[in-house]
């Protein structure tokens, strides 16, 4: 009896020595990132034959910075490029990173399917609507255009911890955070999807990989993108083809993976970004992103093998850049 007891106490001792060696990739941030780097923790997991385990969580991209910059995490999904703040928490941290461009996302503004009155919409009469002033003021469709109904606005959009908050802030309005504050706000899209998709006189915001999971719940709405659009005067709906073009304007952007230079010494997190990259081409179009171009995988890449450390933008966002523009210039911390 003492001698089973004995094993028993033995193989559930070993057991859990084994899952405890089993090394563990910690990765938090951005909601719009989430669904490509989920897909490929699951295939990397599968690859890896239970010899790793990724855990992917949703802060947003602000929350998950926080963690990043605290040493927390390995790798922090971004949807915008990491803020001048942050950048400042993970120095006095001693954090250093890499920056690597994964993806194409562009925010689709969305309506309710039962929404007769609304085809397009330009740059400005979003921008009257969200921006600050707007509060208290602009409170029915009517008060944008005059032709639309004498119903209540209702809004929906990222909270603020969210980096598409942040784009389309900076997009939109012109400042980045700069929002009227009376709109139903959260970093989960799916809860921004369900509130548009049960409200008729609603309007909002979320990634287009998001609207394309809900195509029966909501109806998109093409973008007038203003003077510095390539296609002046003309509603764009965003597609490949239009974010790839850079035709959606201003309203589509590279999204991101960071990368903690000291777990990249770690050798499953260097096989991980590495398989990241390999098979972005295959798995972002699966998940309803736009990949980037091959070249800028292959810089991704080179930049991993030369250890090229810091952030292009300089700490804030930047509208409207091509992505090999952004790859060619030089990193800082």
């Amino acid at each position: 009896m003492l001698k089973n007891m004995i094993l028993s106490f033995s193989l559930v001792v070993g057991a859990s020595w084994a899952h405890a060696q089993v090394p563990v990739i910690k990765i938090d941030g951005s909601s719009t990132v989430f669904p490509i780097t989920e897909a490929m923790a699951e295939e990397f997991q599968t690859a890896q034959k239970g010899k790793v385990r990724v855990t992917v969580g949703i802060s947003g991209t602000g929350g998950g910075f926080k963690k990043f910059c605290r040493g927390e995490t390995d790798v922090q999904n971004a949807s915008r490029p990491v803020q001048s703040s942050e950048l400042e928490a993970c120095r006095k941290a001693g954090i250093k990173f890499l920056e690597i461009p994964i993806a194409y996302d562009a925010t689709a503004v969305v309506v309710n399917p039962k929404n007769t009155w609304l085809k397009s919409i330009t740059v400005d009469e979003l921008k009257k609507m969200w921006e600050p002033t707007a509060q208290g003021k602009v409170m029915k469709w009517s008060d944008v255009n005059p032709a639309w109904p004498k119903e209540n606005l209702k809004l929906y959009g990222a909270g603020s911890d969210s980096g598409t908050f942040d784009y389309f802030t900076e997009a939109i309005v012109g400042k980045a955070k700069s929002s009227r504050g009376d709109y139903t706000a959260s970093e989960d899209d799916n809860t921004l999807v369900t509130g548009v998709s049960n409200d008729l006189y609603s309007l909002g915001y979320v990634p287009l990989a998001y609207y394309e999971e809900n195509k029966g719940k909501l109806k998109i709405v093409g973008i007038v993108g203003g003077e510095k659009a390539p296609k002046k005067n003309e509603a764009v709906l965003p597609s490949r083809a239009t974010v790839e073009a850079g035709t959606y304007f201003p309203l589509s952007r590279p999204i991101f993976i960071y990368v903690n230079e000291a777990s990249l010494k770690k050798a499953e997190v260097k096989d991980f970004v590495g398989f990241y990259l390999d098979n972005s081409a295959a798995i972002v179009p699966q998940v309803k992103y736009v990949p980037l171009p091959a070249k800028a995988y292959e810089m991704g890449k080179e930049h991993v093998k030369k250890n090229k450390l810091g952030t292009v933008f300089g700490g804030h966002s930047e509208v409207g850049l091509k992505i090999e523009q952004l790859m060619k210039r030089e990193g800082s911390l």
